[in-house]
């Protein structure tokens, strides 16, 4: 008995033991290959292949994690998400390959700001110039962002019981000051300039002019754009297809739609898949060669260095925001700056801004270093994706050229703080009494956090100093950097957004293009003429093998608790950073475009 007992304990250790050492082993080789960069080999094309870009969920600036958070998603049988870096280069890549029959445009909700889709937009375009087909198929149907790069395509297809969801824009803001004032959290706040409304929803009960001002200007300029594009591109009059949109579209029937010629054709799925197996000579569905962007997009061509390399430099996110979520740290930044500037084999860089700022601190740090830059010599460019507003401008306003779209957000030169007081939460609703003993008069300011009494009208004094001072040192900074007078700035400034049509008017960008042109534009004037030079993109991929597992895991509880909370994870994520944030802000309004 005692002998079996022995072997059946014995066999447990030797089989746990096994299984550790498996693990240990599967996870030296994932990391082993993730290290090894597989994700870099180049992809194999077939014969009659079609790249399909698949318009669903959240498109990013460039593959999450630098790429190598993706690889960890293929290893565990994950989804990777798409980035807008991949789609343009898969597109650039699929143009000149002779392997590539033509593209598909698989709608199924996208989620990306109008310039990422006015990017790809304009990349599908500039495909069609190969004489290749595109087209785009709706099987539930085309959301707004979807039909907008749809009809890019030669055709669209829909299913025979799908819908156009086009409608414009709608903004949506919450105020809180009602609901903080109910539960006795009060929220003290310093700012300059009246459009500078990200603090209004704790300050008034209902929105200003001054922010209904700007936010009417700035959709009517972006919605303009967007629905002239979609208008033309579907040979309908531009009142005409207003009209359209100022009623329920959703709920018209697909046979209105084919009438009203928003798409060209319904199909089933089925029925669209055998069209595409005509197209491509091809006999079973299950033999058709797609092909994605992630995977073309290892083909692309980042040119020789024979000359010099142009560094692109990601600035993605807020500044110095919570360190749970990605950002831009100026610490880290600042140091990237400094070694690009010592590297002689760089001749330029553009900072490619997606930002809507943060960090007034971190902000001038980017700055600075930015500045030093541009002091050895070098060409410094900036390239605008969807925001580049608040600090996301400032630390844009030294370029040397400023590049932006016409739907790009920019501008909210403006600074502001804010600290929340639960002095009558805890006293009067809750019954703590907070008791201070201090040796000078103000030792105790700010020292208890959210628990502080209320400021004093001194104190609360020197906050707004502090913020006044920010303010024009912000100022000087874009004056300088524009080369306008200080006046000049804080005329278009004082906290208000603008769109990309009018800060190009009102001298904020100097020409309208997308991240290509800023780097062409930079290769030149860096007297890189012969073309022989390469793109370089930075921040590299992060090589830690136990970085890359924290990131993926981060990554993996923020969109289960993004998919659990639905419209309060925007909240949370507000409420987390104000409790984490320790300088004043240049940050653009919470709002979004719906």
């Amino acid at each position: 008995m005692f002998k079996k007992f022995l072997i059946t304990v014995c066999g447990s250790f030797v089989g746990s033991f096994i299984a550790i050492l498996v693990s240990m082993f599967f996870m030296m080789m994932l990391g082993v290959a993730i290290a090894a960069g597989f994700g870099n080999i180049k992809t194999n094309v077939q014969n009659h292949s079609i790249l399909v870009l698949d318009l669903s969920g959240a498109i990013t600036e460039r593959p999450t994690g630098a790429g190598k958070i993706d690889e960890v998603r293929y290893i565990f049988g994950e989804q990777p998400g798409i980035s807008l870096q991949e789609i343009e280069r898969a597109l650039d890549v699929a143009m000149l390959d002779k392997k590539i029959d033509g593209v598909v445009i698989n709608c199924q909700g996208v989620e990306a700001a109008p310039t990422t889709l006015r990017a790809i937009r304009k990349a599908v375009r500039k495909f069609k110039s190969s004489k290749k087909w595109v087209y785009a198929y709706g099987n539930a149907g085309y959301s707004q962002g979807d039909y907008y790069v749809a009809t890019a395509a030669d055709s669209l297809f829909i299913n025979p019981v799908g819908a156009v969801d086009v409608h414009g824009f709608a903004s949506c803001t919450p105020y809180m000051k009602k609901m903080l004032d109910n539960i006795g959290i009060s929220m003290q706040v310093v700012r300059v300039g009246a459009y500078k409304s990200a603090v209004e929803p704790y300050m008034i009960e209902s929105m200003s002019e001054e922010n209904r001002e700007q936010q009417q200007h700035y959709m009517g300029q972006i919605w303009g754009v967007m629905e002239a594009e979609m208008a033309a591109a579907r040979k309908i009059n531009l009142a005409t297809f207003d009209s359209y949109v100022n009623g329920v579209l959703v709920e018209e029937s697909v046979d209105t739609l084919l009438k009203r010629r928003l798409v060209d054709a319904k199909k089933y799925r089925t029925e669209f898949e055998d069209m595409l197996r005509g197209l491509t000579d091809v006999e079973k569905t299950d033999d058709l060669n797609y092909i994605t962007p992630q995977e073309l997009a290892k083909n692309f061509d980042e040119g020789e260095d024979t000359d010099g390399t142009i560094a692109v430099l990601y600035a993605c996110g807020e500044i110095d925001g919570a360190m749970n979520s990605s950002g831009i740290y100026s610490e880290d930044m600042v140091d990237l700056i400094r070694e690009l500037q010592q590297d002689d084999d760089v001749k330029g860089l553009v900072l490619r801004v997606n930002s809507p700022g943060g960090s007034a601190f971190g902000s001038e740090q980017i700055w600075y270093a930015l500045e030093q830059f541009k002091k050895s010599g070098k060409t410094f460019t900036v390239s605008m994706g969807d925001y580049a507003a608040s600090g996301g401008y400032y630390i844009s306003s030294g370029a040397h050229q400023i590049f932006a779209d016409s739907t790009t957000i920019t501008g909210s030169i403006g600074i502001f703080g804010m600290i929340p007081c639960a002095q009558d939460l805890m006293e009067n609703k809750i019954g703590i009494n907070l008791e201070v003993v201090k040796t000078n008069e103000n030792a105790d300011f700010l020292a208890m956090g959210l628990m502080s009494k209320q400021l004093t009208p001194v104190q609360l004094q020197a906050l707004q100093n502090t913020v006044n001072q920010g303010y024009e040192l912000f100022t000087k900074r874009c004056a300088d950097g524009r080369k306008i007078s200080q006046d000049s700035i804080k005329a278009i400034g004082g906290g208000r957004v603008w769109d990309g049509i009018t800060a190009k008017k009102i001298g904020l960008v100097d020409q309208f293009g997308n991240l290509n042109d800023a780097i062409a534009w930079t290769a030149k004037k860096a007297g890189l003429h012969t073309g022989f030079y390469r793109v370089k993109c930075y921040p590299e991929p992060e090589d830690d093998f136990a970085a890359i597992l924290d990131a993926y895991a981060q990554t993996r509880t923020s969109e289960q608790m993004k998919k659990e909370m639905g419209v309060f994870y925007t909240y949370y994520e507000q409420a987390q950073a104000i409790l984490r944030r320790s300088h004043v802000l240049c940050l653009l309004p919470e709002s979004e475009l719906k």
